[in-house]
């Protein structure tokens, strides 16, 4: 669930730019898409622990992630289309990863998987 400040252009960039298949669901009033996403995975990641030396502490919270098979293809679509990335692609071990604007919300990170993804097993 993401919670928008405008639902409706958040709404819009999903549909428009990402392309999502969605369904109006009218009992909830006019407007209200509900979308597929296509396949997923979930990980849980620990709020605090020890990384190659070094100690880390996050809040909990819950992020989430669009993966994609080839980050630089996909970004030029996705830009074509109007979408926005805010900073380069970074390798970050997991996967190649970059922030894309969703208008009324939050950014989500947009990443490559430099792993066999979980829904491919």
């Amino acid at each position: 669930m993401i919670y928008s400040d405008d639902a409706a252009a958040t709404r819009a960039f999903f549909r428009d730019v990402l392309g999502w298949n969605y369904f109006e669901h009218g009992e909830s009033g006019q407007g209200w898409l509900i979308f597929n996403s296509g396949p997923s995975e979930m990980g849980v990641h620990p709020t605090s622990g020890e990384q190659n030396g070094q100690s880390f502490s996050s809040p909990r919270h819950h992020s989430i992630s669009f993966m994609c098979d080839d980050i630089n293809l996909t970004m030029a679509e996705l830009s074509a289309r109007g979408a926005t990335f805010n900073g380069d692609v970074n390798d970050y071990g997991f996967g190649l990863c970059v922030m894309m604007a969703i208008p009324g919300a939050d950014d989500v990170m947009l990443y490559q998987p430099l792993y066999e993804p979980a829904f491919t097993l």
